[in-house]
């Protein structure tokens, strides 16, 4: 597995009957409405797609995110910062 340099935190997603899901290690909430949730955590971008999704709560001082709603999938994309080829963030996520 790679090391993780002094500034990135424990990364960890916990899914609950595809109902509730608890992430750790999450810099930032670039997007969110009621069928998808775009977080960037420190081991890449997560998309999260369902529907009714909320976010209970967020607390990026700690870089922990609560999640509710019908989660119907859960798809991580390679940040640019991890050797992208030149593309656009959401030319990686949209292919």
């Amino acid at each position: 597995m790679e090391e993780l340099n002094n500034k990135q935190r424990m990364h960890k997603l916990m899914l609950t009957n595809r109902r509730t899901c608890t992430i750790n290690g999450v810099s930032d909430v670039l997007s969110f409405d009621v069928s998808e949730i775009l977080l960037e955590t420190d081991l890449g971008m997560l998309m999260i797609k369902g529907t009714d999704l909320h976010v209970n709560r967020l607390t990026l001082e700690k870089g922990e995110v609560d999640v509710e709603g019908k989660i119907d999938s859960l798809t991580y994309s390679e940040s640019s910062g991890y050797g992208g080829k030149g593309e656009s963030l959401f030319t990686k996520l949209f292919k």
